[in-house]
């Protein structure tokens, strides 16, 4: 379950690199890494966050499975460690900050919904995932209206009509539907100096179904 061996509490070398890559200033870095102390410690004190402290901050219950969980958890665990580490979360966490890129927010919601096996977005994976969503937070919607929602995204993004959608045509869908990014923006980073936040990276439920159409 990670690495036996404390992480050392970075220096502040270390952070104001982390500043000049990511969206955030020296004192942010320095405020999300008290957030980041909170969450790595929360079931082991090793200075790393594990999948189980993940999604204990993301939904209040490490033992719950969750899709959505897993998916953005290996995101933020971009070396592939099966443990995050201070760097992967700062840098992770500017894709959410207000004035990241748009072109960083379309990719991580690429990466988000594409198939692993096919590094395209398709459509039984995507369906996957919302009912997952769906189960997870007991939101009631009929398996209609969200197939009819899947069905229109799929009609409007795969341009080339080829059953499956690349980072081209994801690219342009999101450019037509701005409402899409909605949820990859946090406004509070913009001033997390002052106002500390909790580890929420999702609003309401309906939202996120919402944002697909």
């Amino acid at each position: 379950m990670g690495c036996a061996c404390m992480k050392q509490r970075p220096d502040h070398e270390e952070m104001v690199l982390l500043a000049a890559q990511t969206c955030f200033e020296v004192s942010d870095v320095k405020a999300l890494h008290e957030l980041f102390k909170k969450l790595s410690s929360s079931m082991v004190d090793d200075g790393l966050i594990s999948k189980e402290e993940f999604q204990l901050g993301l939904f209040r219950n490490s033992k719950k499975q969750s899709l959505l969980a897993d998916r953005i958890f290996n995101l933020f665990d971009s070396k592939h460690g099966g443990m995050i580490e201070f760097g992967e979360f700062i840098r992770s966490f500017s894709i959410f900050h207000p004035d990241a890129p748009q072109e960083e927010k379309i990719a991580f919601t690429f990466q988000l919904y594409k198939s692993r096996k096919t590094g395209f977005i398709e459509h039984e994976e995507v369906k996957e995932m919302v009912f997952a969503f769906l189960n997870e937070s007991d939101l009631i919607l009929s398996d209609d209206l969200v197939e009819a929602i899947i069905d229109k995204t799929f009609r409007e993004a795969d341009t080339k009509g080829d059953g499956k959608i690349d980072p081209e045509e994801w690219n342009e869908f999101v450019s037509r539907n701005p409402s899409t990014l909605t949820n990859m923006t946090i406004p509070y980073l913009k001033d997390i100096g002052t106002s500390f936040p909790s580890f929420v990276l999702r609003s309401e439920p309906e939202d996120d179904i919402n944002n697909l159409g």
